[in-house]
């Protein structure tokens, strides 16, 4: 059905177009792979860094993405607060994260609440740079980030609601007569959404595409994306596929085992701490101080992580471990998610106390320490500075109001370029009813019905869109469809009655007709 994941990483650099971005994602965590994937599209770069197959951090070059943009747009932060951040930032060359959680504008648990989303919001965006150059680059050295995303997650939501359409049924194909049913032995660790779960119990009947349709309820569209990225995590396949694997898992074990279905929604219950132990999750100076020491953890050494100078003795040392050990011990904190963390700042600790408790490691990390200081004094670059995105950043406004600026100018190629660019770096319904309209106005005569299309399109994604019933109007209008042309404007009356010019269109229309 699709290519091995060592087949997919063979080649090191391709297009999307033929190796779709689900696919990548798959190989990558299938292989457990550590590299930066980097990609590009016209002016738009990405660089996703992957730790044993799962992402960890992304950077871009698209202004919205950006962390304090991102808390702007999501009302965590004030635009205000985020332009005198990002100034003491740079003057400072300090990063602007710390810098925010310093001055107490938001918080450790907040923040990392924050990056994960931010995360998650940058790479489900590159399910639609389907038209993008690819290329794997072997890291030399271990990504510092602490966040990490599900990738089988990743790839369910984003082929489910991101992905085109056009690229999930061009990429996942197969006859009317084939059947899919769930693949025994596999666990993906998914947290289904009731539609998923729907699909997913229909395919215990082992039913053709018509009859998963016929029994769920769902439209082409809903049912093939679903089935597509299910079969990509390999919790679904063909019913040959499926009858193999239970084959072969039966002779290894001797009895075939019912498939299972993915992770239930409901979250995991932590086992219960012993008696008297006091929870520190609803203490909020412990739960931030926990989540900040484990953010940083990673781009620490052992004496930074636990806080003690080279010359340490070996008391001084045992004690710095063990007031660390008890500070973030994992009986502390009840919930899963604070616990694993705790659990990993324990073992990060008892790494370092046993690397510096070593003579012969304790000597290596201080040689380190002084190869580092020395590095700082200005040598060769680390692998993330080489592959860094040496772009400006690209602010979707700033094309918008150029385009606006040509359209009045009546450069309608000129504007139709970056209305296009604006949609490629932020594809707002009002970006993408602007492209269409000055699409339609480069070549009336030909664009016509295309503009039409994407226009209600639009529509039907934001009904209240003003400016794209207005322009749906105008486009109608000049097609001869006076009856649809009245409609529109009509409609765009409703939302801003304000304009009287909608009241002329109308009696215009009306007398023509």
């Amino acid at each position: 059905m699709f290519p091995t994941p060592s087949q997919v990483l063979r080649q090191r650099e391709g297009v999307l177009a033929d190796t779709p971005f689900p696919l990548l994602l798959h190989a990558l965590m299938a292989e457990e792979r550590t590299c930066t994937l980097e990609l590009k599209v016209r002016q738009r770069e990405k660089r996703i860094v992957f730790e044993d197959g799962a992402p960890v951090a992304c950077q871009s070059n698209l202004l919205h993405e950006t962390l304090g943009k991102y808390l702007v747009e999501k009302g965590k932060l004030s635009e205000t607060d985020y332009q005198k951040a990002l100034a003491e930032s740079i003057s400072a060359e300090v990063p602007l994260s710390g810098l925010l959680v310093q001055k107490g504008l938001i918080s450790p648990f907040d923040l990392y609440k924050q990056l994960q989303a931010n995360l998650a919001h940058k790479l489900l965006d590159c399910f639609r740079w389907v038209d993008a150059k690819y290329r794997l680059i072997a890291d030399v050295e271990p990504p510092d980030a602490s966040v990490r995303t599900n990738t089988g997650q990743l790839i369910l939501t984003g082929v489910a609601n991101v992905m085109p359409f056009d690229a999930v049924a061009t990429h996942f194909t197969f006859t009317d007569e084939r059947r899919f049913g769930q693949m025994p032995g596999t666990e993906a660790g998914l947290k289904l959404s009731s539609k998923d779960a729907r699909l997913f119990q229909a395919l215990r009947l082992r039913p053709t595409f018509g009859e998963l349709m016929e029994r769920t309820g769902f439209d082409t569209e809903v049912v093939l994306r679903r089935l597509y990225a299910l079969c990509l995590l390999e919790v679904a396949g063909f019913v040959e596929d499926v009858d193999a694997k239970a084959a072969r898992l039966s002779a290894g074990k001797g009895t075939a085992p019912a498939a299972p279905a993915p992770e239930p929604v409901a979250p995991p219950v932590a086992a219960p701490a012993p008696q008297g132990t006091p929870f520190s999750d609803e203490d909020e100076a412990a739960r931030n101080a926990l989540v900040s020491a484990f953010m940083s953890h990673r781009s620490k050494d052992p004496f930074a992580l636990l806080d003690v100078p080279e010359d340490v003795q070996p008391v001084p040392l045992r004690k710095a471990f063990l007031a660390l050990a008890d500070r973030y011990a994992p009986l502390r904190f009840h919930t899963p998610e604070l616990r694993e963390k705790a659990e990993v700042l324990l073992a990060a600790h008892a790494k370092a106390f046993g690397a510096l408790s070593d003579a012969e490691q304790n000597l290596l990390w201080r040689k380190r320490r002084a190869a580092h200081r020395e590095k700082d004094r200005g040598t060769r670059p680390t692998t993330a500075e080489q592959f860094r995105i040496r772009t400006d950043l690209l602010d979707a406004t700033t094309q918008f109001e150029e385009a606006k600026f040509r359209l009045a100018a009546r450069n309608h190629a000129g504007a139709f370029e970056y209305f296009e660019y604006a949609c490629d770096i932020d594809p707002k319904p009002l970006y993408q009813a602007y492209r269409a309209y000055a699409r339609y106005l480069m070549k009336p005569e030909a664009h016509g019905r295309l503009a039409q299309q994407e226009l209600q399109e639009v529509l039907r994604q934001e009904p209240t869109l003003e400016e794209g019933w207005a322009f749906l109007g105008e486009v109608a209008q000049g097609e001869g469809q006076w009856g649809q042309a009245e409609d529109a404007f009509r409609r765009a009356f409703k939302l801003n009655p304000k304009n009287r010019r909608y009241v002329e269109l109308i009696q215009e229309i009306v007398r023509r007709r």
